[in-house]
């Protein structure tokens, strides 16, 4: 199957989106981890539904060193009190700025999928 009627299948123009889906799920295959393929499916879906979470969002349901995942963009209105490790698919740079002076690290999905590829210890966050 060429790229092109990968593009075609997933429905995705983003380059970058449709190589870490077919990424995930190799992953998810390959390692056992189901968490990849669960993020791949949501990767599949129509972008207008990925989530946004603020920054407010994280700091009220997360503990300190946590490891969240969002599927989609983390956003930077409100506070964080205390350093989580957030991988997203994007960050606003308010959000970005924001975690970093917690404490906190910014990774994208291509980056935590590849730091921890069983995928444990991670909460997928919406």
């Amino acid at each position: 199957m060429g790229k092109k009627s990968l593009v075609k299948l997933t429905r995705k123009t983003n380059p970058r989106i449709v190589s870490l889906i077919l990424t995930l799920k190799e992953r998810a295959s390959i390692e056992g981890a189901p968490i990849w393929k669960d993020i791949a499916k949501r990767l599949e879906m129509p972008s207008r539904e990925y989530a946004a979470v603020n920054v407010s969002k994280i700091n009220r349901y997360s503990a300190a060193d946590d490891v969240l995942l969002i599927p989609g963009k983390v956003l930077g209105a409100g506070l964080l009190d205390h350093s989580v490790t957030v991988a997203a698919l994007s960050f606003s740079v308010a959000a970005e700025e924001i975690i970093t002076e917690a404490g906190g690290r910014c990774l994208s999905l291509e980056e935590i999928a590849e730091a921890n590829p069983k995928g444990s210890g991670i909460r997928i966050f919406r």
